[in-house]
């Protein structure tokens, strides 16, 4: 692959909202074009010059800020850090008339926020590119990672067992469906309290029709790891949550991933978190230091799947 300024992935969306409006050969594309831009000769390519990229956080974050900010530096452009304090739509000022003032300014926009109805918002008044960097509902970035990882540990999805333990959040209902749109099985445990919507799953479910995708929730944990090629966990509050943290913890009690649990996969499986991980609570130290620990490559890939996302989105 040959990345000069003309090239241009086949991507049909102008924003990413979630992965469920991607086609699976678009995310595809994008984990080709991740893997081509991860190369350190194509660490520095100017294939965004002059574009900048507006980043609006009212959560805040480690790795959403620093890997959106060193891409579009790597690729050539510039990033602006824009807190919700300190703008005026954390005063008052529409999310319509915001998107469209800042279209005016920037080549795309990045919002990491609380409600999904705020990037969509956001998105249908702006005329540049608007990308998901967490919501309650979605986190689509973190799956573009968390995908690219296991592609470069096992070459393919298919055949492969995906196995999400903990809370039914946004990192559950994204793994679906990106599990889904790639045709890789998943299983979700979880206490039934806190199993994904039930529309999240209804709607992994619609997409693995067409990928022969496996779908399924439960709340045994040991059956959900048995046979499984990923384990992957998150925290069990998450932010905005912290009030229900000691309740939550009660919920949890068994759901810890740790030695005695990864015992039930399959011997050569890798271990992710979408981090920062709570040691001790979703996740034992053992587990997340250990040889099938993939956490940091994962962490890692994050800045390269969102350098594909933001050429293909902003060199349009």
């Amino acid at each position: 692959m040959t990345l000069t300024m003309p090239y241009a992935p086949q991507i049909v969306q102008n924003h990413l909202l979630s992965l469920k409006d991607y086609s699976p050969s678009e995310i595809l594309e994008l984990l080709a074009l991740a893997a081509e831009l991860k190369k350190p000769e194509n660490k520095h390519l100017p294939l965004l010059q002059g574009k900048v990229l507006g980043m609006i956080f009212e959560k805040s974050s480690t790795r959403t800020r620093v890997s959106f900010e060193a891409g579009m530096l790597q690729l050539g452009g510039h990033a602006i850090y824009l807190s919700t304090r300190d703008i005026q739509m954390g005063r008052g000022e529409t999310i319509a008339d915001t998107a469209q003032v800042l279209s005016g300014y920037l080549d795309g926009i990045m919002i990491r926020t609380f409600d999904q109805a705020t990037v969509e918002e956001l998105a249908d008044n702006s005329s540049v590119p608007v990308i998901n960097g967490l919501t309650d509902d979605f986190h689509p970035c973190q799956v573009l990672a968390d995908l690219l990882t296991i592609q470069e540990h096992f070459g393919t999805f298919k055949g492969k067992k995906l196995t999400y333990i903990g809370d039914g959040n946004n990192m559950s209902n994204s793994l679906m469906i990106g599990a889904a749109k790639v045709g890789m099985d998943i299983t979700v445990a979880c206490p039934p309290a806190y199993a994904p919507k039930p529309e999240m799953i209804e709607l992994a479910k619609s997409i693995a029709v067409h990928t022969g995708s496996n779908i399924q929730v439960t709340a045994n944990v040991v059956e959900a790891a048995t046979g499984s090629d990923i384990i992957y966990t998150d925290v069990w509050a998450s932010m905005g949550q912290e009030a229900e943290a000691l309740e939550r913890m009660k919920h949890f009690q068994g759901f810890q991933v740790n030695e005695q649990l990864v015992q039930h996969a399959n011997s050569n499986y890798i271990f992710m978190h979408c981090l920062p991980a709570h040691r001790e609570e979703e996740v034992s130290t053992e587990v997340l230091e250990g040889p099938n620990s993939v956490v940091f490559q994962e962490a890692e890939n994050r800045l390269h799947a969102q350098k594909a996302l933001l050429f293909a989105l902003m060199a349009k």
